[in-house]
């Protein structure tokens, strides 16, 4: 099959606007996946067996299972036996995120157990409650060295919206392929997710490599 300028032309109006769903499930998935994590990664650190021990069986269950499976289960099986009927959207906006956020919680763990021994002694002789020693001495220190790291999976979460056409969301991928099936083309609009993918994916890895030549490397 030979390039078609026409069809590329046709087709790539189409596939921008689905870019708007790529980026709004990015987006809103990193937000889950960051803020879960840490709440994942503090957890996990009580002293408390019954805190602890679940986040932990939670977060090795999910680094354990494929994403695609975990979206399946949530889309067909866990939300309509508790009688929700969420949209494709919005389930495969909150799956992803809550893939992702089982390995940023060990990223946070990562830059967490970084801090020295002697921060948590400090908070604890200055009478520091829990809340005041996460939030003004231990993640304060922990957070920037694991910057680089939450940036790269940014980009692979990117990179993984396609696996969510699996439960009907319309993203960039999803769309080529609908094109695809009506003009019997596939070589134009495959191609030109694959360009929109390469020019959003590029300028985000160097500037997390920028990150990583500023913070230092985490792991």
């Amino acid at each position: 099959m030979t390039w078609d300028n026409s069809a590329a032309l046709q087709a790539l109006p189409l596939i921008v606007e689905a870019l708007r769903f790529t980026v709004l499930i990015t987006f809103a998935g990193t937000a889950i996946a960051m803020i879960l994590g840490l709440v994942l990664a503090i957890l996990r650190r009580s002293r408390r067996r019954i805190v602890a021990l679940p986040a932990s069986w939670l977060v090795e269950f999910i680094r354990d299972t494929p994403l695609l499976v975990q979206l399946y289960f949530l889309y067909f099986v866990l939300l309509p036996s508790v009688g929700l009927s969420w949209s494709a959207l919005l389930t495969g906006i909150i799956g992803i995120g809550i893939n992702y956020s089982a390995y940023t919680a060990e990223v946070y763990r990562a830059g967490i157990e970084g801090v020295a021994r002697g921060q948590w002694e400090a908070a604890t002789a200055l009478n520091f409650s829990s809340m005041q020693t996460w939030t003004s001495v231990i993640l304060p220190q922990a957070v920037p060295k694991v910057i680089p790291a939450l940036g790269n999976y940014l980009i692979a979460m990117f990179k993984d919206t396609p696996i969510l056409s699996s439960i009907g969301v319309v993203e960039m991928l999803a769309r080529a392929e609908i094109i695809g099936s009506q003009t019997f083309r596939y070589l134009e609009p495959i191609t030109l997710v694959g360009v929109l993918f390469l020019i959003l994916s590029y300028p985000s890895s160097r500037l997390v490599a920028r990150l990583e030549a500023r913070y230092g490397q985490t792991q």
